[in-house]
């Protein structure tokens, strides 16, 4: 088999943009394997590849050190068709400014494993991530022990965002008080990041937490980049309206870092009458199995097929080849793991993880200082106000109006404290009141979410 590879060069009249559509010129040119062809445009000129296989196959990360953030604020996070290298950018030095970063991808995409390298690319960048997995922990297991703060369900999300936005207040008042616009990185503190993993659960239409979460993550967005505070959001989304609605994100999508792996049709019409792209591009179909297929008689022998799929596949639409198909590395054990994935774990290395600086603790309080107890730190974050400098407090917005004020959206603390007006201010041991509380209609907790918040109630 030849292992040429043939580029063609393609010019229209100036003004006369170039349009096409992939799978008919695939098909004209006699190409099986549309994984064997690209097309890149940009207004009258258009760059065609063919490959004699897929050129994206096998894309292997060198060493996990390669990870690390450069100079320029960039990590490495795998290859183009035409192997250059893929450099996605989490701190922009010359504004001083974190990012906004948007992973998109469909089930079975790739989403998680490119999660995961992004994640381990922040350890190793000494970046200090806040982690929310709303799969319960189960997209990126080996993150624990590897973040600063990780939580699995949508109450601590919620808690997180609530602590991240109180942090980014406190900077935001001692920066203005230094002078400071930009972000120093480690001077002296910590470039953060919010991860939100299926963001698509916090934020989709009917979940508990969305106008709350919503304004959390507008706000960050908006604000946390000059005080080296990012927010990344990890979703499979058909649509925008998905991820609180297409106005929260635009500005995100337009100016963040923007990656898309296998796609709904739903999806990719908003991103491109946003302008996501350029006039007269076209994103060639990731399929779910690459190689070649063909079309089999009834009376020919069925053929095994054993096609490779196409996970971590996807274009980087805020690079400077947005059309140009792009795969993350492929990490961790080629089979399935009895626990924690070993190779995975290698990813992240041994060493320490950045964590908040310690000067801010206070403004966390003990939703931080509790983050490895999910529900007393969600107790924490609801029950208290968040100190901005010296002398002053302000408490974080509650639920937009509108939305639901019910058992859900109070903490463990309230709804203990009704549990004990409803019984007459007679006693109720721990148990009882586990029973009470579970029977309002609200979320369910545990015996030791009821001694916590009975502690600080008695505090």
């Amino acid at each position: 088999m030849s292992r040429t590879v043939y580029e063609f060069t393609v010019q229209s009249p100036p003004g006369d943009l170039i349009t096409y559509d992939i799978e008919r010129l695939a098909d004209a040119m006699r190409i099986d394997d549309i994984s064997r062809l690209s097309v890149e445009s940009r207004g009258s000129q258009a760059i065609v590849t063919v490959y004699p296989g897929d050129p994206l196959a096998d894309v292997h990360l060198p060493d996990p050190d390669l990870l690390a953030m450069d100079d320029r604020g960039r990590v490495w996070a795998g290859l183009y068709h035409n192997g250059r290298r893929v450099w996605v950018r989490l701190y922009d030095p010359v504004s001083g400014s974190a990012q906004r970063l948007l992973l998109f991808g469909t089930t079975g995409a790739g989403k998680s494993t490119a999660g995961q390298i992004l994640l381990a690319a922040m350890k190793r960048s000494g970046i200090a991530v806040w982690y929310a997995d709303l799969k319960g922990g189960q997209s990126a297991p080996e993150a624990r022990g590897n973040v600063d703060w990780p939580v699995f369900t949508q109450e601590g999300a919620i808690a997180q965002l609530r602590t991240y936005w109180g942090v980014m207040k406190d900077r935001e008042e001692r920066y203005a008080r230094l002078g400071r616009s930009k972000f120093l990185k480690d001077r002296p503190d910590p470039l953060m990041y919010e991860v939100v993993d299926e963001a698509n659960r916090l934020l989709e239409k009917g979940a508990p937490y969305r106008d709350e979460a919503t304004y959390y993550i507008k706000d960050i967005g908006r604000t946390g980049r000059s005080l080296g505070m990012g927010i990344a959001l990890f979703a499979q989304a058909g649509h925008l309206e998905e991820l609180g609605g297409s106005d929260t994100l635009r500005s995100m999508l337009k100016e963040g870092e923007v990656l898309l792996l296998r796609w709904t049709s739903n999806l990719m019409r908003q991103l491109v009458a946003d302008g996501l792209l350029p006039p007269g591009q076209k994103l060639a179909p990731i399929p779910k199995y690459a190689g070649a297929t063909r079309l089999i008689s009834q009376f020919e022998a069925e053929e095994d097929e054993n096609r490779p799929g196409t996970q971590g596949s996807g274009y980087l639409l805020s690079g400077p080849y947005p059309g140009a198909r792009m795969r993350f590395f492929r990490v961790g054990s080629a089979l399935p793991t009895e626990g924690l994935d070993p190779e995975m774990l290698a990813l992240y290395g041994d060493g320490p993880h950045a964590a908040l600086e310690k000067s801010a603790w206070p403004v966390a309080g003990d939703a931080y200082t509790l983050r490895l107890d999910g529900d007393a730190a969600y107790t924490a974050a609801f029950a208290r106000n968040v100190t901005v400098g010296p002398g002053t407090s302000q408490t974080p917005p509650p639920a937009a109006p509108g939305t639901s004020q019910g058992a859900d959206r109070l903490t463990i603390a309230d709804r203990v404290q009704a549990a004990l007006e409803n019984n007459g201010g007679g006693d109720m041991d721990a148990h009882a009141l586990l029973t009470a509380v579970n029977a309002d209609g609200g979320r369910t907790v545990t015996l030791g979410s009821i001694r916590n918040a009975l502690s600080r109630l008695r505090t």
